[in-house]
């Protein structure tokens, strides 16, 4: 699978927003055929920082993802709402899903 995090510095005023700013365009991502999971969580330490956390099947659902209707309108629509350039990690993975933590099993 491609597994990829990025994180986005959203600025201050559309911070506490940004789940509705996005909705539409995470939607139509966790509608996606190759899509295995896109979640976003609010920093801790930052209010400003939201991180996603996405997978896709192969490379093809990668690229399919990339070049939908919705990620070019995303290209669009989103950066006005951004202090700057998103980071992101994308790596290829020798899995399709979550493995348990084993160190912190939970029993009974």
């Amino acid at each position: 699978m491609i597994f990829i995090t990025a994180k986005f510095r959203i600025k201050p005023e559309d911070a506490d927003r940004w789940p509705e700013i996005s909705r539409g365009f995470t939607e139509a991502c966790r509608a996606e055929d190759g899509c295995l999971w896109f979640d976003w969580s609010r920093s801790l330490d930052d209010p400003n920082e939201y991180v996603l956390v996405e997978a896709f099947r192969d490379p093809d659902a990668g690229a399919a993802h990339v070049n939908s209707e919705h990620f070019k309108a995303a290209q669009r629509d989103l950066p006005p709402h951004l202090a700057e350039t998103p980071r992101i990690v994308s790596q290829n993975v020798e899995q399709d899903g979550w493995s348990e933590l084993g160190e912190m099993a939970v029993t009974g």
